[in-house]
């Protein structure tokens, strides 16, 4: 059985609402009759991987599932990347299929060969309904999806998730959470991060159904839907919340059908969580932590104990261990600080055509975050700081390393260092330190952001640009950058 005979094991002949788009009701049985039309078109493509590049929409979720279906691997990447990062992913994995939306098709044009089939909503819609009987076996242990996230260099990696990976966290989210057939989602969150793809996988599995909302442009239109649509749920990042309480009118809002509402990707500040709380009264609030690693989810902090454990991330979802451990590998103790490490189901089969960075991540049957944190006498764990050099900006996770490359291709810069710096807004704002030769005098900020502009997406282009005479190094020349992060704290 794949991930998604899973998903729709009982709800595949569904007259029921699944997706709401733009006001257009989609049922069960019409998004499984498309699956089967994209399963059906692939065909002797087991264990190949097929780029899938969509926002959200049922292009997205009929092309996602029919991939798994067809024994594939979907590789689902966010339409704002450049062509180079496109073209560095499928000559990677010597892709010769994609799915792509038509508005985004010009984006790879110049980046394919003649040899890459190409589908958009136009194809699948001409594709013939073929309900195939031929089922794929598929292992537990095969490859489903793989998400490229930023690693420490300024090479994205491909986190290889199996079916069993994607069914074990599906289960675990939709127990905690109490998720039933009930279940109405607001969704701003894209399907090509996980957190996203959490969301439609497990109101899929429950019979739930989903109100997508591709304007979060426009936040007031998130109020607008949850009313409008009577939205049981809403999940997002700390810069959604944060918008929505200092940029809408959420304060003087009544929301009475939302019954919970999830955050993760990245700590929300503690006075956010309790303007929610002041906000939201009646609604039940979840503070989570995960990583594309885990699935999804690693961890979460019931409603209920919100009030005296803010600032936690709680304890491990079902069938998840999680641990604070040492340099020696033993458990710390309460007010000690360790590296966060997760055992259970949902942890991924590996980085794709690395062994080095998968064995460095995956030990003695755990896998090592990279987040340090604490405990507190009850267990519960509290992230201190995050090893990995990694910003999380806005939910998207960048490489400074990647950003800094791009920046000393510019003749004038001799060298940059990158790092995030606290926002308000987006969690982490990205910040670049420049120094530039002494006889340039045209250089300026803006020139910078636009070379970055034309080379990166839009949400890697430095928020922040200061010019420096030099960078703090130690003696053998690295740069120091807890330095300049005491710098920005000190400016501040």
């Amino acid at each position: 059985m794949t991930f998604t005979d899973y998903i729709f094991e009982t709800s595949s002949r569904l007259d029921k609402t699944a997706v709401i788009i733009d006001g257009k009701e989609m049922s069960y049985k019409d998004i499984y009759s498309q699956v089967e039309k994209v399963k059906a078109a692939l065909k002797n493509t087991k264990g190949d991987s097929i780029l899938l590049i969509s926002e959200n929409s049922s292009f997205f979720i009929q092309c996602y599932f029919g991939i798994i279906k067809s024994g594939s691997i979907c590789v689902p990447v966010n339409p704002s990347i450049s062509s180079q990062e496109i073209k560095y992913i499928m000559d990677c994995l010597d892709i010769k299929l994609v799915f792509i939306q038509e508005k985004y098709k010009k984006k790879i044009e110049k980046v394919i060969s003649s040899e890459v089939e190409i589908y958009t909503e136009n194809e699948i819609e001409d594709l013939p309904y073929m309900q195939d009987e031929d089922y794929q076996i598929i292992s537990e242990n095969d490859t489903a999806v793989m998400i490229f996230t930023s690693g420490s260099t300024s090479k994205p990696k491909g986190v290889m998730l199996t079916h069993g990976n994607l069914k074990h966290n599906t289960n675990s989210i939709i127990e905690y959470l109490k998720l039933t057939e009930s279940e109405r989602a607001e969704v701003v969150l894209p399907f090509y991060y996980c957190y996203g793809t959490s969301l439609l996988h497990t109101h899929f599995k429950v019979g739930g159904s989903l109100v997508l909302n591709n304007r979060f442009m426009f936040p007031q239109t998130v109020i607008e839907d949850i009313n409008k649509y009577k939205c049981t749920s809403f999940a997002g990042v700390p810069s959604t919340y944060q918008i929505l309480l200092r940029m809408t009118n959420l304060k003087k809002c009544k929301l009475p059908s939302l019954r919970y509402i999830t955050q993760a990707g990245g700590k929300l500040a503690n006075v956010f969580i309790e303007e929610l709380m002041d906000t939201l009264k009646g609604t039940q609030i979840y503070i989570m932590y995960g990583q594309t690693e885990a699935t999804s989810r690693l961890s979460y902090l019931a409603p209920c104990d919100i009030k005296e454990k803010i600032g936690s991330i709680g304890k491990g979802i079902p069938g998840t261990e999680l641990k604070v451990l040492n340099k020696e590998g033993l458990p710390v103790k309460p007010g000690k600080v360790g590296e966060v490490v997760a055992k259970g189901k949902n942890i991924m089969k590996g980085y794709f055509n690395s062994k080095e960075e998968t064995d460095e991540v995956l030990r003695n049957g755990y896998l090592y975050t990279g987040d340090l944190a604490t405990i507190d006498e009850d267990g519960y764990i509290y992230i201190v700081s995050r090893e990995k050099n990694i910003i999380k900006s806005g939910g998207n996770r960048t490489s400074p390393k990647e950003i800094e490359d791009v920046i000393v291709q510019i003749p004038d810069v001799v060298e940059c260092a990158v790092i995030g710096v606290y926002d308000e807004l987006l969690g982490e704002a990205i910040k670049s330190f420049v120094v530039l030769k002494s006889d340039s005098i045209n250089m300026d900020t803006k020139y910078i952001r636009d070379f970055c502009r034309d080379r990166l997406a839009s949400y890697k282009v430095p928020k922040y640009i200061e010019f420096l005479k030099k960078l703090p190094k130690n003696s053998s020349g690295k740069i120091l950058i807890h330095k300049l992060k005491e710098m920005e704290k000190i400016s501040i």
